[in-house]
């Protein structure tokens, strides 16, 4: 029986065996016919809702004639399913493109994200994104320019998020990444981000030594999909979490009224911006 609600890896597990369907060649539907499926079942299967048995899901990757490093993968993640949270270890770095990421940003209907040292991720400029990129030295230097490409489509995915919230510290604003020119560009895209519809800007003053999140950053997503349960996004060197666990994102819920508390309001943000910016031109 199909599930209403789907985990992190059930969607991980859907987008999977959608592309194992795009490598066949043929359409869900002709794979449904060969199956002697009804396109239902196919549906539920695509988006993590069940239905299907692992000998059935065994019996649909041989039709697709996938590689089988992707069927392993696939066949591991479908007997855990029902678990909610994913952690990937990517091994030595971070893989070029998420495509968990990427996914859930897309579908995501509110989204707040907080970085304890940085300008989070998603607040950042190509530019300034190419500066830590290539200060790493995890980031192999032939694939930087690849990592800039998957960066901006996240970005751009980001833009049909409906509400967004970001909270930063001061001391982020005040570091210069890059050149002059691209830390003054920086600045002047936050400014700009901080007028658009949809969008908050909070800067946590240098006064406030400790502010609550200091554990790292994160970026809280909540679904336009009833389906899909609220989950906390946070990134490493060489890892990614998603949770979903209840508890925990009530945790960071906490965390985020916390740094509402210490934040100065989005026109005394805005006003910060802009004496950074005299200061510095």
């Amino acid at each position: 029986m199909p599930k209403r609600y789907s985990t992190v890896r059930g969607r991980e597990f859907g987008a999977g065996m959608r592309t194992a369907i795009a490598h066949s060649g043929m359409t869900a539907r002709q794979i449904a016919a060969v199956m002697d499926w009804q396109e239902a079942k196919v549906s539920d299967m695509l988006t993590g809702r069940g239905g299907v048995t692992l000998m059935e899901v065994a019996m649909f990757l041989s039709v697709c004639r996938i590689p089988g490093a992707m069927r392993d993968h696939l066949l591991g993640l479908f007997p855990l399913l029902d678990v909610q949270g994913l952690w990937q270890l990517h091994g030595e770095h971070s893989p070029i493109w998420s495509r968990t990421a990427h996914a859930h940003v897309d579908v995501a209907k509110t989204l707040v994200s907080w970085d304890s040292h940085a300008i989070p991720l998603l607040l950042r400029t190509p530019e300034h994104m190419r500066a830590i990129l290539a200060a790493s030295p995890l980031v192999p230097a032939n694939e930087l320019d690849d990592r800039l490409r998957a960066f901006e489509e996240l970005l751009q995915l980001r833009g049909s998020v409906h509400n967004c919230a970001f909270y930063l510290r001061e001391s982020a604003l005040r570091s210069q990444v890059g050149s002059l020119e691209e830390h003054l560009s920086q600045l002047h895209r936050i400014k700009h981000l901080a007028g658009e519809a949809g969008i908050t800007i909070k800067v946590v003053p240098q006064a406030v030594g400790a502010p609550p999140g200091m554990a790292g950053p994160f970026t809280l997503l909540k679904f336009k999909e009833a389906a899909y349960a609220p989950m906390v996004w946070t990134e490493t060197e060489n890892s990614s979490l998603f949770n979903e666990d209840p508890s925990s994102v009530k945790g960071i819920e906490t965390v985020v009224r916390g740094l509402d508390a210490v934040s100065l309001n989005p026109k005394e943000s805005t006003r910060l911006i802009t004496l950074l910016l005299a200061e510095e031109e």
